[in-house]
């Protein structure tokens, strides 16, 4: 069960040129659902590679597409977030993309489920109208017209830290959104976790893991992300099964 670098294709128009992604296939004989992972603000890191062997060695045919291709972190990063609170741009092409792609293999089911971090658990919310069978979303931010974009969602499971100073009160309003909504959904809010607490390691500078520490909580929380693991996983268990 080894990472490839892969180049995303066929590419739909509006898609980053030469888009590039991080694929892993699980070990033995498929076929398997799969997954199209987002990362985070800080881009393909060995942090996010790490979740994307994680998700393989549960059992899932793993595509991470890189959101900064056209650019890196530092030039894509403004237009990349705009894109996530509008809705529509050269990420979301991305994204479906890399469904394409894990969907057109002979060793996927064609059940597609999408996980994402930070930022992608932004896109990975919006995503659950957008033809995946199920959507893990890890602490993202919420769309600003809720009614519209999650009516007829997908089946959403939902992980925030009650630490993060960036989405106070997000887990609650999002769970009684996707109630009024009928969304099938299982949210959670931990009390010790901050942000970015599934990763097991801090990104940035250290200057940076300071400041977003000090505001934002953030930091690995290994009690709440394995609780959080296996919601994400018996979730995904039950809405991805052929």
């Amino acid at each position: 069960m080894d990472l490839e670098d892969v180049a995303v294709s066929p590419l739909l128009d509006g898609a980053s040129p030469a888009l590039a992604g991080v694929l892993c296939v699980p070990d033995g004989a498929g076929p398997w659902p799969a997954v199209v992972i987002v990362h985070e603000a800080f881009g393909v890191t060995e942090v996010m590679r790490r979740q994307v062997q994680r998700m393989a060695a549960a059992g899932y045919l793993v595509l991470m597409p890189d959101l900064f291709t056209a650019g890196g972190a530092r030039r894509c990063l403004t237009a990349t977030f705009r894109a996530m609170a509008s809705g529509q741009g050269r990420a979301w092409v991305d994204i479906e993309s890399a469904r394409q792609m894990l969907m057109a293999r002979d060793d996927c089911t064609g059940q597609v489920g999408v996980l994402g971090f930070c930022m992608g658990g932004g896109f990975a919310l919006g995503a659950a109208t957008r033809g995946f069978d199920a959507s893990s979303v890890n602490y993202g931010r919420l769309p600003k017209d809720m009614d519209s974009v999650l009516a007829g969602a997908c089946p959403i499971v939902g992980s925030y830290g009650a630490r993060d100073g960036s989405l106070k009160g997000a887990a609650a309003k999002l769970d009684t959104e996707l109630t009024k909504l009928g969304v099938v959904h299982d949210v959670k809010e931990y009390p010790t976790a901050g942000h970015a607490f599934l990763n097991d390691a801090m990104e940035g500078s250290k200057a940076t893991q300071f400041l977003l520490g000090r505001f934002l909580g953030m930091g690995p929380n290994p009690e709440a992300a394995v609780d959080a693991w296996q919601r994400i996983d018996g979730f995904f268990a039950e809405h991805l099964s052929t």
